[in-house]
């Protein structure tokens, strides 16, 4: 069996990515399926050049964020992969990034339950009042609150997942673990 290789920008999105994949019954090792944060999408030729057709000739596929697609998108052509829109490529897209898009998919009720039940509801409260967050929407101030404090998208990525409902997840998360199956 052919090994899969995922790519993902960072920690936090391994972390989402390996929650969903559980949840939807995939066993990552058994399946041969290894999510490998880059460090971030501009280190992609590094990892194509491991993972690609001219290094291990891993099955690869992937998520980023909109804005790091086209050069995701001109990385894969470099190295072989092909053109074409990223999803058929096996790249999924992430409208701002993956934490928006699992607030998105959540609604903001659910993913303060969940901040709420990280005994931190009180500390978002207080960024919600800081000048330069007062006027924000609601999601955006999620988002500082996620980005803002170091190790808090790695810690909340996972719980996001977590406390989705059960079938329901972000599209392009939902889609990217969809195509955990092999090839025929």
């Amino acid at each position: 069996m052919q090994a899969t290789t995922v790519l993902v920008e960072g920690e936090s999105d391994r972390l989402a990515v390996q929650a969903l994949a559980v949840r939807c019954g995939h066993d990552l090792n058994a399946e041969h399926v290894s999510v490998v944060p880059m460090g971030g999408a501009t280190s992609i030729v590094r990892f194509l050049d491991r993972y690609g057709p001219a290094g291990e000739n891993h099955r690869l596929l992937g998520l980023c964020d909109e804005r790091e697609s086209r050069g995701i998108a001109r990385a894969l052509d470099r190295a072989g992969i092909g053109p074409g829109p990223l999803d058929e490529l096996g790249f999924h897209v992430c409208h701002t990034d993956l934490e928006d898009e699992l607030i998105r998919c959540l609604g903001i009720d659910a993913v303060l339950n969940v901040i709420d039940a990280q005994g931190e509801l009180a500390s978002f409260r207080l960024l919600q009042r800081q000048p330069s967050q007062r006027e924000q929407p609601v999601t955006k101030q999620l988002q500082r609150f996620f980005g803002g404090r170091s190790g808090n998208k790695v810690r909340y990525a996972p719980l996001l997942v977590e406390a989705l409902p059960t079938g329901r997840a972000p599209q392009p998360l939902a889609r990217l673990v969809a195509s955990f199956a092999p090839e025929a």
